[in-house]
């Protein structure tokens, strides 16, 4: 990664998406072909919920090097969001041939499979992301999804307290995730919350 690219890392992660933004703009300017600055322009769009701005970025970042696994995952993380399943699932499967020992685009597959109802796809999906990263928070916590939308209310929370364990701690996601919804009012859904919100 280039190193001016690597130093504005820390404006997204300081929640400065507008810095972010037109650091990597001026970057881009000076740099027109650099696909990862467009990869972080995107990323910055996306945390700003401009989504439409951020597949533009991630298209662009694919044209300059169409095997760019993390413009593919991050793209397929849009579509899913704006309920594009179907692009969803082909940057996924884009990502998972160029990257097929990565656990996140499996996790990512897993998850939009599960938004769409289609469960023993979204199963088979995030069990492989948990095998190829074991301690991924994010794996973990679609394991504790994914066994909530069985009705498995025990499965689940076992699964959401190795995520908290391992360091997951978006609170408000749990709160207001409707993949959560058949676990909600479960007692040991409540004592997680209880415990730890």
């Amino acid at each position: 990664m280039p190193q001016q690219v690597n130093k504005n890392l820390k404006f997204i992660r300081r929640q400065k998406h507008d810095i972010a933004i037109a650091k990597y703009t001026k970057i881009i300017e000076e740099q027109p072909d650099n696909y990862q600055a467009y990869k972080e322009r995107g990323n910055a769009y996306y945390r700003k919920k401009l989504y439409h701005l951020a597949i533009a970025d991630y298209t662009r970042a694919i044209e300059l090097n169409p095997d760019y696994f993390l413009a593919y995952n991050n793209r397929g993380i849009v579509y899913s969001v704006l309920g594009l399943y179907e692009l969803a699932i082909a940057d996924y499967n884009r990502a998972i041939e160029l990257k097929p020992n990565n656990g996140m685009p499996y996790n990512n597959r897993g998850f939009t499979f599960l938004l769409m109802g289609k469960i023993e796809e979204a199963e088979r999906d995030i069990k492989k992301s948990v095998e190829l990263n074991p301690n991924n928070i994010y794996a973990l916590n679609s394991m504790a999804e994914l066994y909530a939308s069985k009705g498995m209310p025990e499965e689940a929370c076992k699964w959401l307290i190795k995520a908290i364990k391992k360091g997951y701690n978006n609170w408000r996601y749990l709160k207001t995730s409707k993949t959560y919804d058949p676990i909600r009012n479960h007692p040991c859904f409540q004592a997680i919350f209880e415990k730890n919100f």
